[in-house]
């Protein structure tokens, strides 16, 4: 088995360590003296500059390509192009084609510019010796695919999108620690963090931080945001614009004609097929070569192996695929409350018992998990932060037991009716459905899941969603990850970022309203499992305004620890990428901190292998 570039956790830790600390005094930067609010003063700035009209992006033809179509398969098809609204790593893949965020982080771990000029450093200015102001300068000559040019504005503007309440952003954590974001002028941008933070390169970075045209999306902020027509059909200032999208099914893309890098990029379209499953997207690259890339191969290593075996295409790995896990509801999602269910006005039945929760982690068998399923793709978790290894702490492990899960739940008096199944001390029959995503891999997880469950008298149904549906950022469907309408669900969540804060807020509620999923926001809050806990609250608060990475480190494994000793979520597999394509294409390197679309630009085919 040929495996792709990877990413080492000494690379990685030195990024997160580097990235954390003050470093050396640099000029201070000029004082913002504008007493406004962040989005008083982006409101303001908007007003006072006038909004080109709406431009339609061009058609266009594929003049200086290979004139070869790249073809991908995606058995998650995407089902939006907007990644703010987005839910699933599906969508801001595919918008990540189209628009860019001012850095990425390289799968080595060190940052690379994308529409920044630099890296803000100590010594270049960007970065103020208080740790409370960064500043970007951006690239020269930069358009839309639209002609129009792109400018410090257009960032702002992002940030006024993002943080607007009413648009109910899915990325407005990357960006809530900010107090400001003002144009210095057209090629300089100044943000202002509340307090001093060491991930001060939060914002802007990666999938979360893709920068939208503001000329198209002025009049689709706030509660307007879903209407867009760009949601559809978006372009930006990377390598491709849409030429059509069937949503779920199919997305042709094609050239930007106004991409600054000449010669680039390399194929005159990208037809992306949605649908299937895992396994016969592996078969369609590696073993048939009929497509050219293949993502998200969760697919059994016995499986993988035949496949590679007919040498037409070769697994492209790297760490940071996200860990595997299963979140536990802290709601009752059975039972309405004024019309909403899961409420976190109700309390769920059993789950809200950390004696339960613990047994039921110790009932699964991970080990068999990782060893029959995903073989070198993942191996057997304990910790629900893992990347880098630097930081993973060493309080936990996956212990399967049994009969210590029997015990905790006969002391804590939960009995045995005549056919096994238990019921609470108040008479409540424990029966709880589990979802995840339609997989074969996922199908089988469950049933080991299951078994272990039933062994310990807890009735299981399984449920198994289309992953477009899943993953949807429709607020209308019930099925979605994020409305949790089950009692457990089950499904892989990236780190995304080098500095965890968007990964540890998964599990934060210091401003319920806005943190925890529930249809007041539009199930846009990161808490899905309606966990509510002071503690870790504090401990996160702490951790985001830490800048010795000592401390920092310290701070990151005790929030760590409460999660996992908690057992309000149970890590299963910590995962790698695994993505699969032919050996004729060149180019792909898998970053734990960004999507497989990061470098489309530099992806080019040999005549032969």
């Amino acid at each position: 088995m040929r495996v792709g570039v990877t990413l080492t956790t000494t690379a990685t830790a030195s990024l997160l360590v580097a990235c954390t600390s003050p470093g050396p005094s640099a000029s201070a930067l000029t004082p913002t003296p504008s007493p406004l609010s962040a989005a008083a003063a982006v409101s303001q700035r908007l007003a006072q500059t006038a909004v080109p009209a709406r431009v339609t992006a061009p058609a266009v033809s594929a003049v200086g390509s290979s004139g070869t179509p790249l073809k991908i398969l995606m058995w998650q098809g995407p089902t939006i192009l907007n990644v703010h609204l987005a839910q699933g790593t599906k969508d801001s893949i595919a918008a990540r084609f189209c628009t860019e965020p001012l850095m990425t982080v390289a799968p080595d771990g060190s940052f690379l510019p994308v529409l920044a000029a630099e890296v803000p450093t100590n010594e270049n200015g960007g970065l103020s010796p208080d740790g409370k102001t960064v500043t970007y300068r951006l690239k020269q000559g930069v358009k839309w695919a639209d002609g129009l040019p792109f400018t410090a504005d257009d960032v702002v503007f992002t940030y006024q999108y993002v943080t607007d309440p009413g648009t109910a952003s899915t990325t407005v954590g990357s960006y809530a620690e900010l107090s400001l974001v003002e144009a210095v002028d057209s090629l300089t941008v100044r943000l202002t963090f509340k307090v001093p933070t060491g991930g001060w390169y939060v914002p802007f970075l990666g999938f979360a931080g893709q920068i939208l045209p503001r000329h198209e999306l002025s009049q689709y902020v706030g509660t307007a945001a879903r209407d867009a027509p760009f949601n559809l059909k978006s372009f930006g200032t990377g390598p491709y614009m849409v030429q059509d999208f069937k949503p779920g099914e199919s997305l042709t893309l094609v050239p930007n004609p106004n991409f600054r890098e000449p010669n680039k990029p390399f194929f005159s379209e990208i037809d992306i097929k949605g649908g299937g499953d895992a396994p016969s997207a592996a078969r369609g690259v590696l073993e048939t070569g009929e497509y050219d890339y293949a993502w998200d191969l969760q697919v059994e290593s016995q499986v993988l192996n035949g496949f590679l075996q007919k040498g037409k295409g070769e697994l492209v790995t790297g760490p940071g695929g996200g860990l595997e896990q299963i979140l536990l509801n802290q709601a009752d999602p059975n039972t309405e409350v004024d019309g909403e269910r899961a409420s976190l006005a109700s309390k769920h039945p059993f789950l809200t018992d950390v004696n339960v929760r613990q047994a039921m982690t110790l009932a699964i068998d991970r080990e068999s998990m990782a060893k029959q399923l995903y073989g070198p793709t993942g191996q057997a978790a304990s910790n629900f932060f893992t990347t880098p290894a630097s930081v993973a702490s060493t309080n936990a492990a996956a212990e399967l037991n049994i009969d210590k899960a029997n015990q905790i739940l006969n002391q804590a008096g939960y009995t045995r009716s005549s056919d096994g199944i238990r019921k609470t001390p108040s008479g409540v029959r424990m029966h709880l459905v589990f979802q995840t995503t339609a997989n074969s891999v996922r199908q089988k997880e469950q049933e080991i899941v299951k078994a272990g469950w039933q062994q310990i008298g807890i009735e299981t149904e399984l449920k198994s969603v289309d992953a477009s549906v899943f993953f949807s950022g429709d607020p209308g469907n019930p099925d979605t990850n994020s409305h949790f309408y089950s009692d457990a669900e089950m499904y892989t969540i990236p780190l995304g970022s080098p500095f965890p804060l968007n990964y540890m807020r998964l599990f934060y509620s210091g401003n319920p309203s806005s943190d925890v999923a529930q249809q007041a926001n539009s199930w846009a809050g990161p808490n899905y499992s309606r966990w509510i806990n002071a503690k870790y609250n504090n401990l996160l608060d702490q951790a985001k305004a830490e800048r010795d990475v000592g401390i920092a480190r310290q701070l990151w494994m005790q929030l760590n620890d409460l999660i996992v000793n908690n057992y309000i979520t149970i890590p299963l597999i910590d995962r790698h990428n695994t993505d699969g394509k032919v050996k004729t294409l060149q180019g792909p390197k898998l970053s734990a901190f960004d999507d497989l679309s990061w470098n489309i630009a530099d992806w080019t085919r040999t005549s032969s292998t």
